[in-house]
């Protein structure tokens, strides 16, 4: 009796999927979205193409399914240094939305490289699906801004939205520059030139909104430091 024949094809078991977003985000960040193609993604995955279609039905569902695995952590301890309780300086708390930036994303130059490049190309559909997820961080650093000119520490007539996308906008792009670059400027150790140049820039994008300019900013805490507690909260 012969024996039954064995199925054919991958299992859906041999890859997990987030060995497949990373692929996907490394080929998105350097082809595009649309230039990419399922063969490309499973060859830097090292899988059969077929595997893919385990787990997701298209490059559009992987393309959601990575702005929904990086974006929701960034969006929970922004939402924590913006809550209307934290009573610590609007300097402190702006320095702590760039290590929070600088944290998630210090190691991953192919999700900037994504979301840049998806923005800049307007690929229909995904603008809305990069809006989605980049409007409540906007908000939420926003808020920020908004309640430091309430308090009396940022300048009464700053643009809170153009502030905000100069914070974070600017931020990205000094995450692509400031590794390569200034350790050799600076002629100083990696970790040190990095934060050295990081502050010193947060020190000029504070002087351009803090409603009194001279003021010295507080002590900063290291890039690396943990995030800093709020002790206690404002009625």
């Amino acid at each position: 009796m012969p024996s039954p024949a064995r199925p054919r094809g991958p299992k859906p078991n041999r890859m997990d999927p987030d060995q497949i977003l990373d692929a996907a985000q490394e080929v998105f960040a350097r082809d595009g979205l649309r230039a990419a193609s399922l063969r490309a993604i499973a060859k830097q995955a090292g899988c059969d193409p077929a595997l893919i279609y385990y787990h997701f039905d298209s490059k559009e569902a992987m393309f959601t399914a990575l702005l929904a695995r990086r974006f929701p952590p960034i969006l929970q301890d922004l939402e924590r240094v913006a809550a209307p309780g934290d009573p610590r300086s609007t300097a402190l708390r702006l320095w702590e939305v760039v290590r929070i930036y600088h944290r998630h994303l210090k190691d991953d130059p192919a999700i900037r490289s994504l979301i840049r490049g998806e923005i800049v190309r307007g690929a229909e559909g995904l603008s809305d699906l990069i809006e989605a997820r980049i409007r409540p961080i906007v908000m939420a650093i926003r808020s920020i801004l908004d309640q430091g000119i309430a308090r009396g520490e940022l300048r009464a007539d700053l643009h809170t939205l153009l502030g905000t996308f100069f914070l974070a906008r600017m931020h990205l792009e000094i995450l692509d520059l400031l590794p390569t670059v200034l350790p050799r400027l600076m002629g100083l150790p990696h970790d040190q030139a990095v934060e050295t140049g990081l502050q010193v820039w947060f020190d000029l994008y504070w002087r351009g909104v803090a409603r009194d300019p001279l003021a010295p900013l507080p002590p900063l805490p290291g890039l690396a430091a943990d995030p800093i507690p709020i002790k206690e909260t404002r009625p």
